[in-house]
């Protein structure tokens, strides 16, 4: 027998999880879905990110609606629009057989029009974010005088973002009679509070320890000096060439430029934080799940709620102010009882932080060592000998081109072969990599890291005006650009490369960037006749700082389009060739000019 079926789930909805990969409950399921089928307990749940958390309220609350009733039953609220997304689905995903059921999901950053248009037609669920609900509320647009059940997910979080008097509106708004489920990944006192407001004698379940992180993830820290941070996290990913990550930043400044650095410098990445908007957003994250992004560059709130399988590797970039913080990130790798790795770059100042969350999470770090050049290129060798071995090799396809292929190759012998085509991707990490120097430091032998500041560049210094020439392109965030899409848009219609592309300054209907002073002539020609949604692309010479030179003139655009707006995010691709290059927006291959090496 199905061991959904014995927890006491219909069939429906268990043909429907069946179909979407649950063959036995996880432990937070197994515990919390018999005490939820009964309706007559207020629950709080504590269980960490990844542990299936959503099914475990999801299939109870599913059981628990009236499909033939077209009224609000059920409130879930979270803190962010990708949570919100997430739970809509899912729950859309085990409803699936049976019919009748219709969850709206209701989040700021997308037409509210759409949203309340949905409300009206009928809805028994509705999962939303504080803001935009009270929004809602506040339209008299939506009735929840029948709910009965009102879920409160990620609770901490919620609380940690300010949503404490959003959350105490909208709860005034539900019967005193529903009954109310919060379920989170900690249990800091703001929480037990507003357990002891909303619920009555709550039956209350731990899985695991308060506050611990997933067993299954192992804990690494890597000791640096400040100034180092960005070489020593470039050689880290190195070291880990099939690394699917998502490094956690401080700020959202920091997460676009670490972002922007990391592109500029041959890998897939891109940046995930407030200031994009939702199609922005949802773009990121579609390349990311889809996987033609293996580093996704994020702050704590916009990564909250993003459910990816197989994510390898979390690190942080900058460890978080909070330890429950701490919890979060990790978690994001190492669901559905997989394993994974949360990295920690730190100084000697903070080594005291590592040891705070080694005391709270009750799991030692283990200190680990940036790989020497040597190590990282022996790394990446062996992933070329793993792709050799694994490619597919289609036979019948290549047939007619293999006698031409072995003339070519008759004076050469099996070892050289070899050597040679390894030698294709290998000698750029060796050329990169020699002479590199020894990052690690002793904690013994600084006393302090006071006044060192990370450099984004390994063996180069921070980007300046010197040396660079600002231009002027009147394209901006009107024209629904990001830093990232203006870098691959001059890129593309340049062909230059991004580490010659200095500061983006993003204006409205305008931007400014530096390009080395070397290439400014070739991207005013690059722009000659380019064309942007029927009206000429301008580039010109800006009168503002930048590394000068004369006034060179200006490209106008003329008859003959070139080159479009990027509809699928950035443009930067490096996934199936070592010399990297710009895939055209059109969707054609351009190669880059440039002689950097590219990463994946």
């Amino acid at each position: 027998m199905n061991p959904f079926l014995e927890l006491g789930i219909r069939h429906e909805i268990v043909n429907a999880v069946t179909e979407l990969g649950f063959e036995k409950p996880s432990p937070i399921q197994e515990q919390a879905i018999p005490v939820l089928l009964t309706g007559n307990n207020d629950f709080v749940g504590l269980a960490q990110t990844g542990t299936g958390k959503t099914a475990a309220f999801g299939l109870p609350l599913l059981e628990q609606i009236d499909p033939s009733q077209k009224h609000p039953q059920a409130l879930v609220l979270c803190p962010t629009r990708e949570l919100c997304l997430q739970i809509s689905r899912d729950l859309e995903k085990f409803a699936k057989y049976i019919d009748g059921v219709s969850v709206v999901a209701v989040y700021g950053g997308a037409n509210i029009s759409d949203q309340l248009r949905q409300i009206r037609r009928g809805v028994q669920i509705v999962v939303a974010t504080p803001g935009r609900m009270l929004d809602i509320i506040g339209r008299k647009a939506v009735d929840f005088s029948q709910v009965n059940y009102v879920v409160l997910d990620e609770a901490d979080e919620m609380l940690n973002m300010g949503f404490q008097e959003d959350i105490n509106n909208i709860l005034s708004e539900t019967p005193d009679t529903k009954k109310t489920w919060l379920f989170s990944a900690t249990m800091p006192k703001e929480v037990r509070r507003i357990a002891q407001k909303y619920m009555t004698d709550p039956f209350e379940l731990t899985v695991g320890t308060k506050n611990t992180g997933n067993a299954n993830i192992e804990h690494q820290y890597f000791l640096i000096r400040a100034r180092d941070k960005y070489a020593a996290f470039k050689r880290i990913v190195d070291s880990y060439p099939q690394i699917f990550g998502i490094v956690f930043c401080r700020t959202k400044i920091e997460t676009q430029e670490i972002a922007e650095a990391l592109m500029k410098d041959g890998y897939n990445a891109d940046s995930l934080h407030g200031d994009l908007s939702q199609q922005q957003r949802d773009r990121v994250m579609k390349r990311y799940r889809d996987r033609s992004l293996q580093l996704l560059i994020a702050t704590d709130v916009a990564a909250r709620g993003i459910d990816v399988n197989d994510v390898t590797h979390v690190i942080n970039y900058s460890l978080p102010d909070e330890v429950e913080n701490y919890t979060h990130r990790s978690g994001r790798t190492a669901r559905a009882g997989k394993t994974g790795i949360s990295i920690s770059l730190v100084n000697v100042k903070e080594l005291s932080k590592i040891r705070h969350i080694e005391k709270i999470i009750g799991k030692p770090f283990e200190k680990k060592n940036v790989p020497t050049g040597s190590e990282v290129c022996e790394k990446q060798l062996f992933k070329i000998v793993d792709k050799i071995n694994n490619v597919t090799v289609n036979q019948d396809e290549i047939a007619p081109f293999l006698p031409a292929i072995m003339d070519n190759f008759q004076d050469l012998s099996k070892e050289e072969i070899i050597a040679r085509f390894a030698s294709l991707e290998f000698n750029k990490f060796l050329d990169y990599y020699r002479n590199a120097p020894d990052l690690n430091v002793d904690a013994r032998d600084i006393r302090s890291d006071r006044g060192e500041r990370g450099d984004r560049r390994e063996g180069r210094s921070r980007e300046g005006s010197k040396g660079y020439t600002r231009l002027f392109i009147n394209l901006g965030s009107v024209d629904d650009f990001s830093r990232g899409d203006m870098l691959g848009y001059i890129c593309n219609n340049t062909r230059i490369s991004g580490k010659n592309i200095g500061k983006i300054d993003l204006k409205g209907v305008f931007t400014f960037f530096e390009v080395q002073d070397a290439e400014v002539e070739k991207v005013i020609q690059g722009f000659q006749n380019v064309d942007f949604n029927g009206r000429g692309v301008r580039i010109e010479v800006s009168g503002e700082g930048g590394g000068g030179g004369e006034r060179r003139g200006r490209s106008g655009g003329g008859d003959r389009p070139r080159g479009g707006r990027p509809s699928g995010g950035r443009s930067y691709r490096s996934d199936d060739s070592r010399g990297g290059g710009f895939k055209d927006f059109s969707g054609k291959r351009r190669s880059s000019s440039s002689s950097s090496r590219s990463k994946f």
